[in-house]
């Protein structure tokens, strides 16, 4: 199993990689808890929970034991003409815990499908009412996904640059930040006056490809009390930020304002495997119910309900109710406000945020999402034992949620040191 390394330049093309100049992929042979180990016996902290997904730590024993129990009674059914006790009891736990307006769970593979199902939910919701409306509103520089959809509604150009001439209708606006709540919300009335508007799709509290860039919860609640003024849906984009990373179960909890539709992945299967959901309210449903047949939604995934992914999902979802998993959600969230208050007024910080388990400082200095001092500061970390993966100038941290006060300390240590090759 050694030279993996050297393996993997044979026939494997990664993402978000140009391999021209960066022909390098570390090999991990190991993952438990907080804790990767590479080909090399070399140990890594997870400083980012592996993009969100393992929040219950990797290779959790719970969720592991209720998955191997799944794969000895049914693995794969198609979701179309069958239904099981797996993606039943999901629904219902889910439900439990969504915003209260959210009524029906409707599976996908990813992220990005999962945003691409809600957009098209929203599309033929209008279509079905013979009301056609074409046009998205979103934030500016928010990530949805890589699925022709979801890059349209996304506003980071480094992803879409190429395909841009192929993308849906969408109208920028920018995120409210507690002074420009009345000028966006007077450009979100200019936009709804003159487009023919279906949706407005938005990261709810925290852009997280943008640097986990937090913005203004009373002006989001604004933005969305008009659009549901004007029967326009709303679509939260919760495929970071849910299950428990903002210090509720959902940051739309922080919202009184509750979405139309809701895109989940990541967290949802704890990193163990693949599963997306699309959830949304009772009157989105009805919209698709008709003797025409084809005003069903024909949006399908071959692996759509998979029972060992939900079996994991609501494994998962145990944990994160469970007593132990918050008070450790509290207790991060309290060692960050520390670190926030040792290092806020370091003269290499420009700025720090902090949202649930989630916290951010932007270095003062420009450097390109992907350039040389993003590079600089990669391989400092990882050369002290630390996986993080600063987005441009913007160090942030997301852990899971079983990490210890030591690992913890070890990050903010290493990130402190960090400063100084800056």
């Amino acid at each position: 199993m050694k030279n993996l390394s050297n393996r993997d330049k044979k026939h494997l093309w990664h993402p978000l990689k140009q391999h021209q100049t960066h022909p390098e992929s570390l090999a991990i042979v190991k993952a438990k808890g907080c804790i990767l180990t590479d080909e090399y016996g070399n140990e890594y902290i997870d400083a980012i929970a592996s993009w969100y997904t393992c929040m219950y730590g990797h290779c959790n024993d719970y969720i592991i034991e209720k998955t191997y129990q799944q794969m000895q009674q049914l693995d794969q059914i198609m979701f179309s003409d069958f239904t099981h006790e797996p993606a039943i009891k999901l629904s219902e736990e889910l439900i439990k815990i969504l915003p209260n307006n959210q009524n029906k769970i409707f599976f996908n593979d990813n992220g990005s499908t999962a945003v691409e199902a809600g957009i098209k939910m929203a599309l033929q919701y209008y279509f079905n009412k013979d009301k056609k409306r074409s046009t998205f509103i979103a934030f500016e520089d928010g990530f949805h996904g890589d699925t022709f959809g979801a890059m349209s509604v996304s506003g980071l150009s480094i992803y879409n640059g190429p395909f841009e001439d192929f993308l849906i209708d969408v109208k920028r606006i920018p995120t409210p930040n507690g002074t420009n709540n009345v000028e966006v919300l007077d450009q979100v009335s200019d936009l709804i006056a003159n487009h023919s508007i279906a949706g407005f799709i938005y990261e709810p509290l925290l852009q997280g490809a943008a640097g986990m860039k937090t913005y203004d919860a009373h002006g989001l609640n604004d933005i969305l009390k008009l659009f549901k003024s004007k029967d326009i849906l709303t679509i939260a984009d919760e495929v970071m930020t849910g299950f428990g990373k903002t210090g509720k179960y959902f940051a739309s909890d922080y919202i009184d304002t509750k979405p139309d539709i809701i895109c989940l992945s990541k967290a949802l299967t704890a990193g163990l495997i693949p599963m997306a959901i699309t959830s949304c309210s009772q009157h989105i449903y009805d919209a698709f119910l008709s003797n025409d047949m084809a005003k069903g939604f024909f949006h399908c995934h071959t692996y759509s309900a998979n029972p060992i992914a939900c079996a994991t999902a609501i494994a998962g979802i145990e944990l994160l109710t469970s007593k132990d998993i918050q008070d450790n959600i509290q207790d991060i969230i309290k060692s960050h406000n520390s670190f926030n208050e040792h290092i806020k007024n370091h003269p290499k910080v420009k700025t720090t945020r902090q949202l649930g388990v989630v916290f951010a400082l932007e270095l003062d200095t420009k450097t390109e999402r992907y350039g040389g001092l993003r590079d600089k500061l990669l391989k400092f970390f990882m050369a002290n034992g630390v996986f993080l993966r600063p987005l441009g100038n913007t160090i942030y941290i997301q852990t899971p949620y079983v990490i210890t006060k030591q690992q913890l300390n070890k990050i903010y240590k290493t990130i402190e040191e960090a400063l100084d090759i800056v």
